[in-house]
């Protein structure tokens, strides 16, 4: 569960300029696919990979090639990618109003267990830009594999306002 004050005060495009993140260019389809659409109020996002523009960041599952520090890292970078592709959809990412969904799948071995502990690289920096107040529950699966051998693909789903 996550624990905390309520949302900043701060807008999330005043909050990324106040964490020195800095996004990188958003992410282009590897595939026949847009990057997201809406339906009402709600945006649906692509799965979003550790890709910064067009280029894969990390290989292989975690737990195998990948330590879980690694995969926490591949998550972080696939949520910048996913924080690009809103702003670029949206035009800021003042206009979220809710993280409705975060789905995190990893390409895992087997026998690997600490799924929370690497999708917590998602979580930890949507709750920082967002605040908690924006936050969802998630959905974090393990699986044989995802495109083009990446270790991990996010999903996000927001609400937004005009």
């Amino acid at each position: 569960m996550v624990t905390g004050t309520k949302a900043p005060a701060a807008g999330a495009e005043q909050r990324l300029q106040q964490l020195g993140i800095v996004l990188p260019p958003p992410p282009t389809p590897f595939g026949a696919y847009f990057e997201a659409t809406n339906s009402g109020n709600l945006v649906f996002f692509s799965g979003m990979l550790p890709v910064v523009g067009h280029e894969p960041r990390y290989f292989g599952r975690v737990g195998g090639a990948l330590t879980v520090d690694e995969g926490r890292k591949a998550a972080e970078t696939a949520t910048l990618s996913g924080l690009a592709a809103v702003r670029d959809y949206l035009g800021s990412l003042d206009r979220v109003a809710k993280v409705v969904k975060l789905g995190v799948y990893i390409a895992t071995e087997g026998d690997f267990r600490d799924h929370p502990k690497v999708a917590d690289g998602a979580s930890e920096l949507l709750l920082q830009v967002f605040g908690v107040d924006k936050l969802s529950g998630r959905v974090v699966l393990g699986v044989a594999s995802l495109p083009l051998g990446m270790p991990i693909e996010i999903e996000l789903v927001l609400e937004v306002v005009d």
